[in-house]
């Protein structure tokens, strides 16, 4: 990519439309793998992976470096790095084992398509393959480094997985009903929140930003993860499946404690406009540069899927 994306006088909608299209060009010349893979682990990658989404967090990724004064092209090796771990989450998420999900993106999800053992395979090989990809894509190499320690520990123990882990045993016990509000928070600022960090963080790294730049980017991604969560709760009650690409009104049957549940809708809704004026008030050191980082923020609130 050798320009800018769209400018903000371009509408929100084709500004992601274009950053989408680049993301997606990249994953697919980041998936065509060599004669070693086998043919049918080859194609289940690719169904995930290509399928079609919103390409939120690389979009952050990009659009962060780019408010801190980089060109997009030096951060998609990071941005298609944390496209890799959110699907290889969403593969693992959706088994039986899991939280048993047969939808997603608008397609039979990867174990009802080719069988659980290969969707397992699937998560570990783009898991993998989100490293290699930062390793050999992103310059200098100290720079590599920081960034992949970054996104492993976003994707570890005490975030995302930590996340899911505490997500599933609060479904398990008492059908979710011991959780409070602080609870439930502290499970998705891990669980959905991290990835959201990170993605803000890989892109400040790219670009170099100072820590008051750092910080202010973080902060934003903190408060727009935990209000994308919350719309995401709110799709699950009031969505519509054919335009969500997933099934809707499922976390109830399994048990699990929600924002709107827990809070009701119209404050589950509140609290996540008070997150969105909040992260996009982080944004003002920036000026001009992040005002598609903005306009995003207040997308995640009017969203249909």
């Amino acid at each position: 990519m050798a320009h800018r994306a769209a400018t903000t006088a371009c509408p929100l909608s084709a500004a992601l439309a274009e950053t989408r299209a680049l993301v997606d060009s990249a994953l697919d010349r980041l998936t065509q793998l060599s004669d070693g893979c086998p043919p049918r682990l080859a194609e289940a990658i690719r169904y995930c992976l290509l399928a079609p989404g919103k390409r939120l967090r690389p979009t952050l990724v990009l659009w962060s470096a780019e408010a801190c004064g980089c060109h997009a092209e030096a951060a998609m090796p990071a941005a298609c790095a944390v496209e890799m771990v959110h699907t290889y989450s969403l593969v693992h998420d959706d088994l039986p084992a899991m939280d048993d999900d047969d939808l997603r993106r608008g397609r039979p999800t990867c174990h009802k398509v080719f069988g659980e053992a290969n969707a397992i395979l699937v998560g570990d090989a783009l898991l993998a393959l989100a490293f290699e990809t930062l390793a050999r894509g992103i310059r200098p190499a100290e720079t590599a480094v920081a960034c992949m320690a970054a996104l492993a520990e976003a994707a570890g123990a005490t975030a995302l997985v930590g996340g899911q882990a505490d997500d599933l045993a609060a479904a398990a016990e008492s059908n979710g009903e011991r959780l409070d509000v602080a609870a439930l928070e502290s499970i998705h600022r891990r669980k959905t929140g991290a990835m959201f960090v990170v993605s803000m963080r890989l892109g400040s790294l790219v670009a170099r930003a100072g820590p008051a730049q750092c910080n202010a980017l973080e902060e934003y991604g903190r408060k727009l993860g935990l209000a994308f969560q919350i719309a995401d709760d709110l799709l699950d009650v009031q969505g519509d499946e054919a335009a969500a690409g997933k099934r809707v009104d499922k976390d109830s049957g399994h048990g699990k404690l929600t924002f709107p549940r827990l809070l009701g809708v119209e404050e589950s809704r509140r609290r996540a406009e008070r997150l969105i004026d909040e992260a996009c008030g982080e944004l003002a050191p920036f000026g001009a540069a992040a005002e598609r980082l903005e306009a995003l923020a207040r997308f995640v609130l009017e969203r249909n899927r």
